[in-house]
């Protein structure tokens, strides 16, 4: 699925769901409470930021990890012959 589910607002993969969900209480939460708590909820929005992008460029590193790997494969199934293999 792409994109974001209008009905339901999740995106079908459960990590990014979370953070979401992680980061919308965040910002509810800072928005709701005193105001002399502002600082803090910048460096929580900050502190979130980051992982969010950390969890970025892992899935990125995974997916292209895991297309080459599948690509090998589909191209060793191309080429299967019954007296070698990959």
């Amino acid at each position: 699925m792409n994109g974001r589910n209008l009905r339901t607002g999740t995106t079908g993969i459960v990590p990014v769901d979370f953070l979401i969900t992680f980061l919308q209480a965040r910002v509810e939460r800072a928005r709701d409470e005193n105001t002399d708590r502002g600082a803090s909820a910048v460096e929580w929005v900050i502190i979130s930021a980051v992982v969010v992008a950390i969890v970025g460029v892992v899935a990125a590193i995974i997916n292209a990890a895991l297309s080459d790997g599948a690509n090998k494969v589909g191209d060793c199934i191309k080429g299967a012959d019954a007296g070698k293999t990959c």
